[in-house]
């Protein structure tokens, strides 16, 4: 008869059911968002007994006096300024569809990018036939949301050095919900790698790179990585996965943490569930301790 291993998680953390404690956490249907009756409702809650519940599986948010819940499985919802990670899967007349993880395809025009060397001037029709050459189809690439459309898709542009295409790699999906809204999405790790945390749920690592030796933003380095850095750049993307296995908000801080509490597996280890859990609750643990 087989063993089996069971894994007990006995110190969960209590939570305070004040709003302002609360911010980071994941809410159960039904669940007490907050007890003070001075909130308005926003989508993803209802209101019962005076106090204000959750309506779906997902991150509250406040904004002023309004609380919303996120649901942890829905696709991304853009806003103005917000930094993705997409995928191009069309090219068509001075556009290119990029694939933002949203209901609907983006759009980057061709007038929202940096040209080559930066330089500035009107698009022309030599412009838009060599288009393929600064972005085919299935390439990666970071961009901003310039815009939101009636219908709900974004416009997106690459106006500045740090955004544009993507290379020597490795893209990570999670839910949107579960990125953490900050100043700064591009992070240079303490470990030496590169992370793009796009507000999409798309997370770009990848070797450090100096954005200044690339012209517009569209061409590759495509030097050799070493053994060490492919070695570190799967140990973070295990670290994230292990983040997102435990519903934990993903940020440069909270990456860390988990990396360092992965240093006692090998990186072979990291993809062990109870593993990929263990280390997704002591980084847990340590985030609720700075709060």
């Amino acid at each position: 008869m087989a063993n089996v291993k069971i894994n007990l998680l006995i110190n969960k953390p209590k939570y305070s059911a004040h709003i302002e404690e609360s911010n980071s956490r994941i809410f159960t249907t039904g669940e007490v968002i907050t007890e003070q009756k001075d909130f308005m409702r926003g989508h993803g809650t209802y209101l019962e007994d005076g106090f204000i519940k959750s309506s779906v599986v997902g991150v509250a948010k406040q904004i002023n006096k309004l609380i919303s819940v996120v649901p942890l499985k829905s696709k991304y919802v853009g806003e103005i300024g917000d930094v993705i990670v997409g995928r191009v899967t069309e090219i068509s007349k001075k556009r290119w569809k990029i694939d933002t993880n949203s209901r609907l395809d983006s759009v980057l025009l061709i007038s929202s990018i940096n040209l080559p060397g930066g330089e500035l001037r009107r698009r022309n029709a030599e412009d838009e036939q060599s288009m393929r050459k600064l972005l085919q189809e299935e390439d990666l690439l970071s961009a901003e949301v310039q815009n939101v459309y009636t219908d709900g898709s974004l416009s997106l542009h690459t106006r500045s050095l740090k955004y544009g295409k993507l290379s020597q790699g490795i893209l990570i999906s999670v839910s949107p919900s579960l990125i953490k809204r900050r100043k700064n999405h591009f992070h240079n790790l303490p470990c030496g790698i590169s992370v793009i945390i796009g507000n999409n749920g798309y997370i770009w690592v990848a070797p450090i790179v100096n954005v200044e030796e690339q012209g517009g933003g569209f061409a590759q380095c495509l030097d050799p990585v070493s053994k060490g850095d492919r070695e570190t750049i799967v140990r973070v993307k295990n670290c994230i996965q292990a983040l997102s296995a435990c519903y934990v908000m993903i940020y440069d801080t909270s990456i860390m943490y988990a990396y360092e509490e992965s240093m006692k597996y090998d990186v072979k280890e990291l993809l062990n569930q109870d593993t990929m859990y263990e280390v997704g609750f002591n980084a847990k643990q340590r985030i609720l301790q700075l709060e």
